[in-house]
């Protein structure tokens, strides 16, 4: 290798002990919680849609990022799964490290601008255990996301009722992340293994594209992702209408839903913005809720906090 590489035996891990977290199990909302009011005939549709799919018994992913788990939405996500209603959870590689530190510390989340000028941002002894994790996964042939759930499921960690891969793993859901090698703070550690990481990750890749081909009817949530989920979703899209069209079938009548804070205009699932428009270059818009439909499919935005979209759409599910 003719360029120098950074030296990972010298780094000082930390226990989680001595970290301020600024997630605790009590900051997860409880099913039964308060939540404003929210009167949306997009999440209506997205229930409906939902309920119909189930009733066919044709797929629902969740795609989400790790800022729906640090809104403490993961009872809800969990419960999803147990009724039936979510068939197939996905992440990013920051979804398992916020669910296996509340798991395993009953703490997660920490302050970047804390943590950072000492040069000890996530470098966290506990935390690195999911690099472990990873070797264990790509020796078994198992994706990353099921080998995590695993991991939680089987152990005595105090908090393993509230992490979401664990009760995947527990209800038999395909749950998969989708890493980005030097996004997450277990990269930083001595024992990550870039082999290992990526080949677990390229198998729940496989996973997730499998669910995908069969997403004819089904539905699409991207909760909170706004690069990883529409990227993936697109890839595996592609995969799977390529195969499709080959066996003389089609994968265009599903419904994409996109959960998000950014403002779209009311028409943006009949226009794509302009390349001078900054909403160009916003994944979702272009791919979710305009591009990969466009042949038969429907899309429905909803702009609100997951604390506020994610329990109603839980709710009307219930009725």
């Amino acid at each position: 290798m003719p360029y120098p590489q950074f030296d990972r035996s010298k780094i000082k891990l930390l226990p989680l002990a001595e970290r301020v977290s600024d997630i605790h199990p009590p900051d997860l909302l409880p099913l039964d919680a308060e939540v404003s009011p929210l009167a949306s005939p997009e999440l209506d549709a997205v229930a409906a849609a939902v309920r119909e799919a189930r009733a066919k018994h044709r797929p629902v992913i969740l795609m989400m990022g790790a800022h729906v788990l640090k809104q403490g939405l993961s009872r809800f996500i969990i419960s999803l799964m147990e009724q039936g209603w979510v068939t197939h959870l996905a992440g990013n590689g920051a979804c398992s490290i916020h669910d296996y530190e509340l798991a395993r510390h009953g703490g997660t989340s920490e302050s970047v601008a804390k943590y950072i000028m000492a040069g000890q941002f996530g470098l966290w002894q506990e935390t690195g255990e999911l690099n472990d994790i990873a070797q264990s996964a790509a020796a078994d042939g198992i994706g990353l996301g099921e080998a995590v759930g695993r991991a939680v499921a089987e152990s005595d960690f105090p908090y393993r009722d509230l992490s979401v891969f664990a009760a995947a793993y527990r209800q038999r859901v395909p749950a998969t992340l989708h890493v980005g090698i030097g996004q997450d703070i277990i990269h930083e550690h001595p024992n990550a293994d870039g082999c290992a990481i990526g080949a677990a990750s390229y198998t729940d890749f496989l996973v997730f594209t499998h669910t995908v081909s069969q997403l004819e009817g089904g539905v699409f949530l991207n909760y909170g992702t706004a690069v990883m989920g529409p990227e993936v979703y697109l890839k595996a899209l592609s995969m799977a209408r390529n195969v499709a069209h080959q066996q003389g079938e089609k994968i265009c009548h599903f419904t994409t839903a996109v959960f998000d804070l950014i403002p779209l205009p009311e028409d943006y699932n009949r226009r794509e913005a302009s390349k001078a428009d900054p909403g160009y270059y916003f994944r979702p818009w272009k791919t979710i809720l305009l591009r990969t439909v466009a042949d038969g499919g429907k899309s429905h935005y909803l702009c609100a906090d997951h604390r506020l979209t994610l329990p109603h759409l839980y709710r009307k599910l219930q009725g």
